[in-house]
This record gives C-alpha cells, sequence and structure tokens, in this order.
C-alpha cells in the first residue's frame, strides 16, 4: 500500500470546475473529479499556514491554544508515526515556512525531505542594496524586494519552485514504484500569492515592462476599481493553470504506472484566498468567509474505488487519521480527526460539526448548513493567552517583552502530562473580529453570505454545538471568557440573547 497527498496552498474552491465554476480551465482537476470522491462540504480548522499544517500532523485543532509555531514536544505527528511503523514517508515542497522559525519542527519527522527555493519573498538569494540606498523597515515592502530579485533567477518553467516540486515528487515515485509501504506529500506554495507564473498559462498579452503584474495584492480592503480586481483574478487563474498541470504530471504517472490498484490519492489545500469577494483581499484580516475556509477535497482509496459525490462533513484533521488507517495504524487518544474509510464508502458523517478560525479572531462552528462565527465580547478582545513551549512566530522567536508575563500552566488533556506556558497573546484583536461582531449564515439560502441572519434559536443551537466542540478540545477557560460563553454548563439562553442584541447595535453603529 502506498500513499500521496498533492497539496496546494491558497486553493479557492470556487475558482474550480469540479465546484462549480464556469470560466477558469482546469482539465486536470476535472479528470481528478472524475477518477476519486469529491468532497463538497471539507472545512480547513485552524489558519492560516502552519496551524493548518500542525493539524495535518497532530488530527486536532490548534488555534484555541496558540498561533502560529513549530510543532510541540507533546504533539503527535503522523508523518512521524508512519516513520516510525516501518512506512518510509518524503516530503518534497517548496513551502520556505517550514523552514522559518515558526515551523522548524515539521519537515524532520519526515523520513527524508527535499526543499526547494523561490517562493514568495523566500529569503533566498543575496543582493545588497545599491549605494546610498537603504532598505524599506517595513516588512511587507522587504519580502517584495526580495520577491523581485528572486524572480531574475526564475527565467524558464523549469527553474520555478511549483515545477520542481513536481519533478522532485514524481521522481520519488517512479524510483519506489516497486517498493511497499511509502508515503509521499508533494506540496507546492502555490497558487498563494504572488500570483507568478509563465506567460503561457496567461489570458492575457499584457507587456510586463509597461504594465507590471497586478499579482500580489495587499490584505486588505478592495479599493480598486473592477477591472483591476479582474486583472488580479486573472493572474491567479493563470498560476492555477500551472498547477492544474502539475496535477496532472501526478495523474499521468498514476496512469502510466498503474498506481490506481494500490495507492491513496490525496489531493487538497490548507485554506482559500478572497480574490474581491466581500470587498476583500486574501485572507486573516475579515471573517473566515466561505471562500477562505470550505476547501476542495479529492480522495481516491482503492480500496473502495469511490468516484462519485460526498456531502458529509470533513476537516483538515481528519487527513492524518485517514492516512493511519489507510497503513492500518490506530489514531492516538489526543486525535480529534476521524479516518474518512466510511465515508469514502458511503458517505458516512463523521462529526455534527467542525470548528474553525485563528487565534484572537472568530471563534466559528458550521453543521455543513450554518456557519456562526464568534466574536469577543469586547474591543480589548480578553483575556487571551499563548500557550506553548515552542515561543516562536512565523520569522522570529518570541522576544523577550512577550516573554516577561510568562507562567507555567497546568497540563492540557493533550500535552500528555507536560505542564505549558502561558503568556498574553500578542497579537489580540488582530482579524478585527469585535468590530465585525457576531455573525451567522444560512448556507443553503445565502450561499454567497451577502444576509446574517437573525435567528435566535438556530443561534443558540449553534451556541451549544460550538461549546461541545470547544470543551472536547480542552480549550483554555480564557477562550470562554473571551467570547462571552460558559466554560462549563448550558449557555443562559436570556443572557445570551439580550448580549446578542447589543451586539447587533454596537456592530451597525461601527459598520461591521
Amino acid at each position: 500500500m502506498k500513499a500521496i497527498m498533492v497539496m496546494f496552498d491558497s486553493l479557492n474552491r470556487r475558482f474550480l470546475p469540479p465546484y462549480g465554476c464556469d470560466w477558469v480551465e482546469a482539465p486536470n482537476f476535472e479528470r481528478l473529479a472524475r477518477n476519486s470522491a469529491v468532497f463538497h462540504n471539507c472545512y480547513a480548522g485552524s489558519m492560516p499556514c502552519m496551524p493548518a499544517r500542525r493539524e495535518l500532523h497532530t488530527g486536532r485543532y490548534n488555534f484555541l491554544h496558540r498561533a502560529w509555531g513549530p510543532l510541540e514536544p507533546f504533539d503527535d505527528s503522523v508523518p512521524e508515526i508512519l516513520r516510525n511503523n516501518g512506512v518510509y514517508t518524503h516530503l518534497v515542497t517548496d513551502h520556505q515556512h517550514y523552514w522559518e522559525d515558526g515551523g522548524a519542527t515539521y519537515h524532520n519527522r519526515f523520513s527524508t525531505y527535499e526543499f526547494f527555493r523561490g517562493q514568495e519573498g523566500d529569503a533566498w538569494k543575496g543582493r545588497v542594496p545599491e549605494p546610498g540606498s537603504a532598505l524599506d523597515p517595513r516588512k511587507h515592502e522587504g519580502m517584495r524586494r526580495q520577491d523581485r530579485i528572486n524572480r531574475a533567477f526564475l527565467k524558464e518553467e523549469a527553474d520555478h519552485p511549483q515545477t520542481r516540486v513536481f519533478d522532485a515528487g514524481i521522481e520519488f515515485i517512479r524510483t519506489n514504484t516497486d517498493r511497499d509501504r511509502w508515503f509521499v506529500q508533494i506540496e507546492c506554495f502555490d497558487p498563494h500569492e504572488p500570483f507568478f507564473s509563465p506567460d503561457r498559462y496567461k489570458r492575457h498579452n499584457r507587456d510586463p515592462d509597461k504594465e507590471p503584474p497586478l499579482d500580489w495584492p495587499d490584505y486588505k480592503r478592495v479599493d480598486q476599481p473592477p477591472e483591476i480586481v479582474q486583472q488580479v483574478r486573472d493572474e491567479y487563474a493563470a498560476l492555477l493553470a500551472m498547477c492544474d498541470h502539475s496535477l496532472g504530471r501526478v495523474l499521468d504517472v498514476m496512469d502510466e504506472l498503474d498506481l490506481w490498484k494500490d495507492t491513496l490519492l490525496i489531493v487538497c489545500t490548507d485554506h482559500g484566498y478572497l480574490l474581491g469577494e466581500h470587498g476583500w483581499w486574501a485572507k486573516m484580516v475579515q471573517p473566515w468567509y466561505d471562500e477562505t475556509i470550505h476547501t476542495p477535497l479529492f480522495i481516491w482509496d482503492p480500496r473502495c474505488e469511490a468516484r462519485d459525490r460526498r456531502e458529509a462533513l470533513v476537516q483538515t484533521i481528519d487527513f492524518g487519521p485517514t492516512l493511519l488507517d489507510f497503513f492500518g495504524l490506530p489514531l492516538t487518544p489526543d486525535m480529534e480527526g476521524r479516518p474518512l474509510t466510511g465515508t469514502l464508502a458511503t458517505d458516512v458523517p463523521v462529526r455534527k460539526g467542525a470548528l474553525f478560525g485563528t487565534f484572537g479572531g472568530h471563534v466559528c462552528v458550521t453543521d455543513g448548513r450554518h456557519v456562526y462565527m464568534r466574536a469577543p465580547k469586547d474591543a480589548a478582545n480578553s483575556p487571551l493567552y499563548q500557550h506553548t513551549l515552542m515561543p516562536t512566530h512565523m520569522r522570529w522567536r518570541f522576544p523577550p517583552g512577550e516573554l516577561e508575563g510568562a507562567e507555567l500552566h497546568p497540563p492540557f488533556s493533550f500535552t500528555k502530562n507536560v505542564p505549558i506556558l502561558r503568556m498574553p497573546g500578542y497579537d489580540a484583536g488582530r482579524a478585527s473580529a469585535f468590530d465585525f461582531g457576531t455573525l451567522l449564515f444560512d448556507l443553503a439560502t445565502d450561499p454567497g453570505q451577502q444576509r446574517p441572519l437573525i435567528d435566535d434559536e438556530v443561534e443558540l443551537r449553534m451556541i451549544e454545538l460550538m461549546l461541545d466542540l470547544m470543551r472536547r478540545n480542552d480549550a483554555p477557560p480564557s477562550q470562554f471568557e473571551r467570547l462571552g460563553l460558559p466554560a462549563e454548563g448550558k449557555a443562559d439562553r436570556s443572557h445570551l440573547l439580550a448580549e446578542r442584541q447589543a451586539d447587533r447595535s454596537g456592530a451597525a453603529e461601527r459598520g461591521g
């Protein structure tokens, strides 16, 4: 038995023909849909990149306890469990966050790994600024400068990190096709911004010297005219076409080597991306709308050979358990995800609800139809604490000032009797959840999430579902307090309804 995971970053399901898109050409995603189970109710959990990857490894939520960071000493890691039980695991990726401070413990869980340089301002090629000039102190502008330098070394399609990732992944498959019990994760950063792709994938013929490519939107509200928004969407679609081509290369190898008979194939993403929808670019600074959190998922399992639509509610936390089950290994007691074996065979449900969100932002829950986004009870967004033994952010270590208030916290249910550091969350409110207010949507009647629903009975039901999932996750008491929810017992109906009426009025005044 063998397994392949093809993972893209920031893949918006609404740009894919199998999910209803009628203007983007992606023939290999359509080909994949004809040869796999297509999941229509898959949701990400902890956002964004590395929190999502922690879920891939551990099969449990991250965002209620901690922001971006490495695997913890007490974390179960599916690639490591596989490796320790005789399954060879290999990672090929151009995702530079694995090699930064906030991701440095993930890749070493695999038996072997390969990394290809040059994506999104990756600190790769060195070029000292011209005499008399200075580096822009703003972090994002520094990344853009580095990206311009890197692109000078990516002239041909063969040079692109995405191409090299799929070259290496296919090389691994070909090299080991006659061997048994292996798993390869072919993970590319695309179609994450910047949307840099060869000209042959583009739908337009603009001169890059006269018209710089509009391929890297800022994380903010859209303030460009519709024609500019469409140009950015075209650049995303061009990069998606390149991803589709790369996916086709894997499908070709599956056909050529007859791997469909004994190889599990998972094609997935960590989250989606806003390209002007809801008046926003990107992610993180707005609520987790459907385009960012409701993700595409395709799975081929040779044991059941399902090739049709699946409606059961599933999440990223289920991917690791599915791999363990495929190789006949038990789940660890701390895993909240469930194997999708039965869902693949007969669409049997594995959960009634799914949590999702980002540290310090809305805590959200869906039952597959309704989506409830709970905002903090006040603008201070407190109390909010980080709980970690690996105090690093994306690209830097926690500075001493952040650690001054650290204290030792008793173990959580999943820390294996290990106490943990607790310190104030430095990025409280970064998602401006209080300004947006608490939101409730009915995807059956409002799939575009344009009309927040006011329905007290539905809201109370979704609160109870959220409370159940938070408690199962052993969420810190501070999270319940921050949201104005009880850590134990049922929510008080009269108190919550009065609180929500005030919240609606306040959100309207703030323009949320």
